[in-house]
């Protein structure tokens, strides 16, 4: 049966049976399911374009995406139904900053009815009240960003004093409030030109707070300022840190494309085939770069629609700039090696 045709049937026996299953066993296996079906399996969310930083790798909080006609948790709820009919899926909410919305935890608990919902936040606006809040609702991970362990240098780099401490006081937080033990906390680094001595202290800063540590490429594509673009030797440092580190969650094969990835770029992007995006107004498109070429919206489209739409986006796809982890960490999974660390974290995370 075509890929297509899985749509169109909605959920499989499989995603039946393993739907009787309880709690999160059931939505991991769903996932793993949705690989070896060919679904599409990740998505990022972006639930909101405002942002209370001003990052310089970044250009979201000059208004550049207006953050008009926001989707309500209700709306929310319907595009997680209908993406369960394509497969359950890991969802990435981000923005801008996505705890802006004061509703956060309503768009949590509508997507983890079938889904493993995750957030990506600056940590400004956590408390431990929130923090809690979202782990009952349904938060699978929460990722903080760091991308020095030097406070006057991440707050430069994000252009907000006292990024740095509330980013760190969010580590905390989030750590002490879990209310499940295989709740995934990160703590998440911009790999720059000018912090690439900074990653084995942010590691053991995650490893303080019984984190992970996870890093990506900072990529041009979003502001168009190539200074900041890392030097492509570094594979070989992060590699020997992983090996040294335990709590280093980025996959291995991901790591060993950095220097390829940063010099000559990554052709045969999987965007689109496995991976997609969906902004604030429901819009989705292959990737977050291409979200100005949406192939139509998550309230109006088909399950069928979308799954075609999409494919439609990746055959036509000749983008190799970028090597975000939304790209890379499920792209190296089509190997051998990456395969097996990534089903090794999925399973004991």
């Amino acid at each position: 049966m075509t890929r297509d045709g899985f749509a169109r049937c909605g959920p499989s026996l499989l995603y039946k049976v393993t739907y009787i299953m309880q709690g999160r066993l059931r939505q991991k296996l769903g996932v793993i399911a949705s690989y070896f079906l060919k679904r599409l399996f990740w998505v990022a969310w972006q639930v909101t374009y405002r942002c209370n930083f001003r990052c310089s790798f970044c250009d979201y909080w000059t208004d550049k995406y207006p953050s008009d006609n926001e989707l309500t948790p209700e709306q929310f709820a319907r595009g997680g139904d209908k993406l369960f009919e394509i497969g359950n899926m890991m969802i990435s909410l981000a923005g801008g900053e996505p705890l802006l919305r004061k509703d956060l935890p309503d768009i949590v608990e509508a997507l983890a009815k079938y889904h493993m919902p995750m957030i990506t936040t600056n940590g400004w606006l956590v408390t431990e009240e929130l923090a809690r809040e979202l782990w009952q609702r349904g938060l699978y991970g929460a990722s903080v960003s760091i991308d020095f362990d030097d406070p006057q240098k991440h707050d430069q780099a994000r252009g907000v004093k006292g990024a740095y401490d509330r980013a760190v006081a969010a580590l905390d937080i989030f750590s002490r409030t879990r209310t499940l033990p295989r709740q995934k906390l990160n703590l998440m680094a911009v790999l720059r030109r000018d912090n690439a001595a900074e990653m084995e202290k942010l590691i053991l800063l995650a490893q303080k707070y019984n984190a992970y540590f996870m890093v990506q490429p900072y990529c041009s594509l979003k502001t168009g300022n190539k200074a900041l673009t890392p030097e492509g030797n570094i594979s070989a440092h992060l590699l020997a840190l992983k090996k040294k580190y335990k709590n280093f969650l980025s996959n291995a094969e991901f790591l060993a494309r950095f220097d390829k990835a940063l010099n000559t770029g990554i052709a045969g992007c999987v965007a689109g085939r496995s991976f997609f995006n969906i902004d604030h107004k429901g819009d989705i498109a292959k990737c977050v770069e291409d979200m100005e070429n949406p192939i139509g919206n998550i309230l109006d489209m088909t399950s069928e629609g979308i799954v075609r739409g999409l494919a439609k986006a990746h055959r036509e796809n000749t983008c190799s700039q970028c090597w975000y982890n939304c790209r890379g960490e499920v792209e190296v999974t089509y190997s051998p090696r990456g395969l097996v660390t990534a089903l090794g974290k999925i399973i004991r995370a």
